[in-house]
Parts: C-alpha cells; sequence; structure tokens
C-alpha cells in the first residue's frame, strides 16, 4: 500500500530545481498546472498511465511517442533542452519541465512519482562481473521457500517479476522510470522484498539514483563491457561497480574477488560488512568439503548462526561462490538454516548451468549465460572437472558494436579446454556476423579446431551432429545466450529460438 504523499507538478518542479537540473528555458507553471496530481512517470508511451509524467528520452525517440503519451492520459513531460522547442510545438497545451541533466532528474522525477516504494520494501542489490543472475535467484528461492505465493519481486537480466508483470528482460537494470514502476508494483501487490541485478550501466547513469538497499552485495569485478559506448577503462568499470555500497546500509563482500582491498575498503561506507570466500575460514559465511557429482555440488557452510550442509542442484563449481553470497545475504536478513538449505535445493536458474541430458547420457547439453573472459574461465575448467571423460564442443559468437576485446579473449580462454570450437551469431548490432566470427577465428590458438557458422541454428545443429558421431561422450555448450529470445540485429531486437529449443530440436533428428 502506498503510504507516500501522491506529489504535484510543482512538487516535481521544486525537487529538480533544488537539484539544480531544472532548466531556465523551463516555462513558469500556471497555478492549474501546479497542482496536478502525479501518480507514476514513463519512458515507453506502451505503458503510459493516466496522471503520470511522460519522459522524452533516447536517440530514437520520436515526437508522436509524446502525442501517444498524452492519447494514454499523461498529464505533463519532462524533456532535455534540445527537444523543447519541437515538443512545444508538437503537444502546446501539455505543461512541460525542461532539464539541463535529464538522467539525473529522470531519475529523481521518477522515484518522487511513485512515491519512493522502496521505503516499504526490503531490498536487496547484486553487482558483479558474473554470477548475478544465479546469486538472485537463489536468493529468491531461499526467501519464497515453504510460501505458497510469491514474496519476492525480481529485477534482472533473464526477468522482471513485480507481482503484477512478468515479462522478459530487455537491460540487467531498467531505466530509472520503468525500475520505479517495477518497485511500486511490488509495493502495491504486497511483496515484502525486492532482489534487483544492478548493472555498471546502471550505477553509471543514474539509473539507481535515490534507490536505498537494505543490502548490497559485491559479488566480483572482471574485465569486460570496455567501449567507447559503454566504460572507455576498466578504472571507470570498477569505479561505477563501487558505486553500489553507496545505495547500501549492509554491505555483502567477496574475499576471493580480485581487488578485493579495494573492494572491502569501500564496503566500509556501509553500517556492517559481511563477507564470504570458498578458502577463507574467517570470512562472515565460508565452505568447506565442497564436492561435485553429475549435476550437483555439496558442501558444509558455516556462518555466525549455524554450520551445516547445503545442497545445489546445478553443475558448476564457481556456484558456491554465488551460494555463499546468497546465504550472506540471508544471514544479515535473519533466515534460519532450514529456509535457506531448502531454497538453494531447490534453486533452478532459467539458461545458467542449465544442463540438458539425452537418453543414455552419451550427448549432454550445457546452456549458459558465460558471454565474458571471466566467466569463460571459470566456466570452462569446471566443466572439465565435473563431467570427466567427456569430450566438449562450445558455440559461442561475440557482441557487435561493444565489449569488442570479447571476440579476441573467448577463444583464448576456450580453446585450451574444448576439442571444437564453433563460432556463430550473437547481437551483432550493426556489423557482420562473419566479420566477427573472423576476427574470433585470427584470435584464436594455433592447433585448436574451429569452424565458423554464422547461423546460430546451424551451428548448434552441426554441434550436435558432432557429438553424436563421437566415440566418446560429448558435451554440447551453448554459451552466451541464456534464455534470450531475441537478437540485436542493425537496432532493432529479432526474435530467435532459445538455445535449449534449438539443442532438443537438433538432438530429436537422431532419435
Amino acid at each position: 500500500m502506498n503510504t507516500a504523499k501522491t506529489p504535484t507538478l510543482a512538487d516535481l518542479s521544486r525537487l529538480l530545481q533544488e537539484k539544480g537540473s531544472l532548466s531556465p528555458v523551463s516555462e513558469p507553471l500556471t497555478a492549474e498546472e501546479a497542482a496536478l496530481t502525479i501518480t507514476g512517470a514513463d519512458c515507453d508511451s506502451r505503458v503510459v498511465k493516466p496522471h503520470h509524467l511522460f519522459i522524452c528520452k533516447g536517440a530514437q525517440f520520436k515526437s508522436n511517442y509524446l502525442s501517444a503519451a498524452k492519447q494514454a492520459g499523461t498529464v505533463a513531460y519532462l524533456c532535455d533542452e534540445e527537444r523543447a522547442d519541437e515538443l512545444k510545438a508538437i503537444e502546446p497545451t501539455l505543461p512541460a519541465l525542461v532539464t539541463n541533466q535529464l538522467r539525473p532528474a529522470m531519475a529523481d522525477v521518477s522515484a518522487a512519482a511513485f512515491g519512493h516504494p522502496d521505503r516499504e520494501l526490503t531490498t536487496i542489490g547484486i553487482t558483479g562481473t558474473k554470477g548475478k543472475s544465479t546469486t538472485g535467484y537463489m536468493v529468491r528461492s531461499v526467501l519464497e521457500a515453504g510460501s505458497q505465493h510469491p514474496t519476492c519481486g525480481l529485477i534482472g537480466s533473464v526477468e522482471y517479476f513485480d507481482g503484477i508483470v512478468q515479462e522478459e528482460a530487455v537491460n540487467t537494470t531498467p531505466e530509472s522510470p520503468d525500475l520505479w514502476r517495477h518497485i511500486a508494483n511490488m509495493r502495491d501487490s504486497g511483496l515484502p522484498y525486492a532482489v534487483m541485478e544492478i548493472s555498471s550501466q546502471a550505477l553509471k547513469y543514474n539509473r539507481v539514483d535515490n534507490l536505498s538497499l537494505d543490502v548490497g552485495a559485491f559479488l566480483n569485478i572482471g574485465y569486460d563491457h570496455i567501449s567507447p559506448l559503454e566504460h572507455p577503462t576498466w578504472e571507470d568499470y570498477f569505479q561505477s561497480k563501487l558505486k553500489i555500497f553507496d545505495h547500501a546500509q549492509a554491505a555483502v563482500v567477496n574475499l576471493n574477488s580480485d581487488h578485493a582491498d579495494r573492494i572491502l575498503a569501500r564496503s566500509h561506507e556501509c553500517t556492517q560488512v559481511l563477507t564470504f570466500s570458498t578458502t577463507d575460514s574467517t570470512a562472515t559465511v565460508s565452505a568447506r568439503d565442497i564436492q561435485s557429482s553429475f549435476g550437483s555440488i555439496q558442501f558444509v557452510c558455516t556462518t555466525p548462526s549455524w554450520k551445516d550442509p547445503i545442497k545445489l542442484v546445478m553443475p558448476g563449481l564457481f556456484n558456491v561462490d554465488n551460494a555463499l553470497a546468497a546465504i550472506a545475504i540471508c544471514e544479515y536478513l535473519h533466515i534460519p538454516y532450514e529456509q535457506v538449505a531448502e531454497g538453494l535445493a531447490h534453486t533452478k536458474v532459467p539458461g545458467r548451468m542449465e544442463l540438458i541430458p539425452t537418453p543414455g547420457r552419451q550427448v549432454m547439453g550445457i546452456v549458459d549465460f558465460a558471454h565474458n573472459k571471466m566467466s569463460f574461465e571459470k566456466f570452462f575448467p569446471n566443466v572439465k572437472k565435473e563431467f570427466p571423460g567427456y569430450k566438449v564442443i562450445a558455440v559461442f559468437g561475440a557482441t557487435g558494436d561493444k565489449a569488442v576485446e570479447r571476440r579476441y579473449e573467448l577463444p583464448k580462454a576456450a580453446a585450451p579446454y574444448a576439442d571444437k570450437l564453433i563460432y556463430t551469431l550473437d547481437d551483432p548490432g550493426y556489423e557482420k556476423v562473419e566479420d566477427i566470427c573472423r576476427t574470433m577465428a585470427e584470435a584464436t590458438p594455433a592447433g585448436a579446431d574451429y569452424e565458423i557458422i554464422p547461423d546460430r541454428a546451424h551451428a548448434v545443429q552441426r554441434a550436435v551432429d558432432l557429438a553424436y558421431s563421437c566415440d566418446q561422450p560429448t558435451l554440447v555448450c551453448l554459451l552466451a545466450r541464456g534464455t534470450e529470445g531475441a537478437e540485436h540485429i542493425k537496432g532493432k531486437l529479432v526474435p530467435a529460438p532459445l538455445d535449449a529449443d534449438l539443442f532438443n530440436d537438433a538432438v530429436k533428428r537422431h532419435s
């Protein structure tokens, strides 16, 4: 239930003025305009509701979006100085707030318009180069263990669930109006918990401004998202991620992460710090006697509250780190052992170490979102250890337009472990798939066996055909896509089949 005072357009105008982001060209509001109540904010005309503020943003924004928003009930809009004259000419009767800093202003008015719903929830934020989704699903599974109804909203790179809306994710962390809409839905639908993956882009570009976290977890840091379109340097990427502690009351930190000393130093800005480690028994939460069997992991976990066994029903020894992070979060929230153990034992993460068996297990599939150097360096050694005697065929590509380093790093990380590499489509953007794959081929270590098959469905079929022709058990690893059902191609999201479906369809041809 929303207990916050509903703001008026005058309240939002004053807020921007106090923040220094109300432009001098913003025209004074009439008494009637100033008194307009604002119950939310949107940057997508398709989700606008009456009495919402519409935010005109983005390089692809078209003026007719504002007209569509007005038709849907928008009573005012926010825009930057560059668009002010154009939009005034399009909708001269619609009151406007004009800003000289669109991103911070958008975050400020969105939080205020929805009534700061985070203040009525227990909020958990998770950042890191890898493991965010798995950790988020683990925390949700624990918080919902034993409950007959959902108790936890989820915002992340797989999906958004807010008690009212469940949809495939577009960004790991949505733009601020969408983020606050989802959090408000969680509040209004009675969900007591919110678990959010928080990306470096969200922290750098103001998407999570004004967000208060009960606990913020920093899983790890690697080299990723370095490009002119994302982070110009690794230090910029690292500093962006460290900003999660600016939002959190309590911090959860991985002592095994690279640069753990710097992460810890920044985390002490929080009122409480909990640590976790697979090797350091002095951590707040630690693991020992780690064992893996075909598709499951067991270990003994020690926390300040208990020392007991934990079981995970997923492959990947690196998931012990993710489980420890989830346990540390739950330790801070005073969740008892029985609930933690039950939740972790039932956690399944779509598209993350998703094991797909076939009759006889001669051929196995694994779908995973591993898509950068750090995740590859974790994925392949673990697969070789957990599936002894299996040959490995890896199918993956690299994104276009951004994170250019991946097309050089991924082949080098995979080649020592894979018996066959197949380079294929993966979000090429405005680049040609063939050009990206050619660069990956040039970066492949000498002697490694590879093919280029630009069509992903054909690439998966080829991998499965090779697996069935093998004289020993074979693992087909379908990487970087997870549960993503669309490809970014020339500025558009083009529907695409899931890797798991491609694998199963290819296997049927051998049944």
